[in-house]
C-alpha cells in the first residue's frame, strides 16, 4: 500500500468507526491502534531528491463562561525549557503579556536525502515570538514596545532563520543542560540534523523550535451548560477533524471522543473510568492520520501528554490546517516538495468540579492541590468571579488569589 493511499484511507476508516457509534471508547482505541500499525511509514521512504518539512505544535486557551477564549497570563518565565533556549528580551518578559492563545513548542523537522540549505520565516497574527532555538536572524523585528499590547497589534510578530544547513549524515551532537526536560522528547525522530552558524559558534539541533503568545480566538468555542454538558461550536469554516473531551481527578480519568466537528455538538462530561493508554494510542493514531510520521506523532505525545492529561478538564482537538496557515503563515526558501503542519488545540474548561477543588484548597491552604492547576489558577479564579453575583464571595476569591504565595512544583 502506498503512503498516499494509506494516508487517505485512515481518515475514512476513522470516520466510519465513529459512524457506527461505538459505546466503548476503549474498543475504538484498540481499532485505532490496529489501523495505526498498518499506517506506519519511515522517513527513508521519501522520494530521492525531495525536501520534506513537517511541523507540529499546540495552541492553548481557556474557555470563559460565555464559551469564548478568555485573556490570561501565560506561564511566567520559561523555567520549563533548557538553559540554552533563547528568549525575547528576557526570561520573565512573557509573564507580562496577556493573551488568549499560548503557542507551545512548535517544532519544524527537515528530511532530505542530501545536504541542503534553507531559510525559514514564520509570522504570528496578533502575537509575539517569545522563545526559540537555534539562534534566529531576527525575532519580532518590526515591532516596538508599544505593540506589545497583543490585542491592539497591527503587525504580526515574526521570526527568521537564515542559512540553515541540513545534513542527513551529520552526527547528533546536540546541546543539553543535563536536565530532565520534555523539550528533549522532540528529538526522538528520524529527521535530519541541522546546523546554524552564529557569532559564538555553530548551534545544532534536530528541529527548529519556537514559542509565542497571541490574542486571537481559536477555532473551537466551548460553553458549559447547567446540566454539565459541554456545548461545542466550530467558529471556523473548515471542519475540525476530531475532538476529545478529557477530565482527570486525582488518579481517575475519563474521556469522550467526537469525530469531525463541522458546526455544533454537545458532549456530556465523561465518567472517570477511562484508560490513558487507550487514549494515548488513539490520539497518536489521529496525529499520524493527519500526516505526521509515526515517530513524530510519538514525540509530540511524549512531549505533551503529562500536560494534556493533567488535573482538570479540557478539550483536545486537531486544528484545521487552513486555520494554522492563516494565523501562523510559514515560508521556507527554497520551498519544500512536501509541507505538513499538524497543530493540536487545547481548550481548558472551568467545570464545577474544578471550581469546588480550587475553592476548598484555598479554604484549607492546600498548596499541593492549587499547584496542580498552576498557570491556569488565575483564569480559573476570574471565571469563578464572573459566575457569581455574591460580592462577598467575589472578594474572598480575589483576596485568596492575591495572597497566594509561591506554589510548590506540580506533583
Amino acid at each position: 500500500m502506498s503512503r498516499k493511499k494509506k494516508g487517505a484511507a485512515f481518515p475514512r476508516l476513522l470516520a466510519l468507526l465513529f459512524s457506527f457509534g461505538f459505546s466503548s471508547v476503549i474498543a475504538a482505541a484498540a481499532l485505532l491502534v490496529l489501523v495505526f500499525s498498518l499506517h506506519r511509514a519511515s522517513a527513508k521512504q521519501l522520494a530521492q531528491g525531495d525536501l520534506t518539512v513537517h511541523e507540529w505544535g499546540t495552541f492553548t486557551s481557556i474557555a470563559s463562561p460565555d464559551g469564548r477564549a478568555m485573556e490570561w497570563l501565560p506561564l511566567t518565565g520559561s523555567t520549563d525549557l533548557p538553559s540554552f533556549v533563547e528568549h525575547f528580551r528576557d526570561v520573565a518578559f512573557k509573564g507580562g503579556l496577556r493573551g488568549t492563545v499560548r503557542m507551545e513548542t512548535p517544532v519544524i523537522y527537515f528530511y532530505s536525502p542530501h545536504e541542503t540549505t534553507v531559510s525559514v520565516h514564520a509570522a504570528f497574527t496578533k502575537g509575539l515570538i517569545t522563545e526559540w532555538y537555534p539562534h534566529a536572524a531576527s525575532a519580532n523585528a518590526a515591532l516596538t514596545p508599544q505593540d506589545y499590547a497583543l490585542k491592539l497589534m497591527k503587525l504580526p510578530g515574526d521570526i527568521t532563520w537564515n542559512s540553515i544547513h541540513i545534513d542527513p549524515h551529520a552526527a547528533n551532537d546536540l546541546p543539553s543542560d543535563q536536565s530532565e526536560n520534555h523539550y528533549y522528547a522532540a528529538r526522538q525522530t528520524a529527521s535530519a540534523p541541522l546546523e546554524l552558524l552564529t557569532s559564538s559558534g555553530a548551534q545544532r539541533e534536530k528541529f527548529l523550535f519556537y514559542r509565542g503568545v497571541a490574542s486571537f480566538l481559536p477555532p473551537l468555542a466551548a460553553k458549559l451548560s447547567s446540566d454539565n454538558a459541554v456545548q461545542l461550536r466550530n467558529r471556523f469554516a473548515e471542519t475540525i477533524p476530531g475532538v476529545i473531551l478529557f477530565e482527570r481527578r486525582g488518579t481517575q480519568t475519563g474521556y469522550r471522543v467526537l469525530g469531525p466537528l463541522r458546526d455544533q455538538a454537545v458532549l456530556t462530561l465523561p465518567t472517570l473510568d477511562g484508560s490513558l493508554d487507550s487514549l494515548s494510542a488513539a490520539f497518536e493514531g489521529t496525529l499520524v492520520s493527519e500526516g505526521l510520521f509515526p515517530d513524530e506523532a510519538h514525540a509530540m505525545l511524549e512531549t505533551w501528554k503529562s500536560s494534556w492529561f493533567e488535573e482538570g478538564a479540557r478539550l483536545i482537538y486537531i486544528i484545521p490546517r487552513p486555520f494554522v496557515d492563516s494565523v501562523l503563515p510559514l515560508h521556507i526558501d527554497p520551498a519544500p516538495a512536501n509541507l505538513t503542519r499538524v497543530f493540536a488545540g487545547r481548550l481548558e474548561l472551568v467545570t464545577p468540579a474544578t471550581q469546588q477543588a480550587v475553592e476548598s484548597a484555598f479554604a484549607s491552604n492546600d498548596l499541593g492541590t492549587l499547584a496542580k492547576y498552576a498557570r491556569f489558577l488565575e483564569p480559573i479564579v476570574y471565571s469563578m468571579i464572573q459566575q457569581t453575583t455574591d460580592e462577598q464571595r467575589q472578594q474572598q476569591l480575589l483576596d485568596s488569589l492575591n495572597n497566594l504565595g509561591e506554589l510548590p512544583a506540580k506533583p
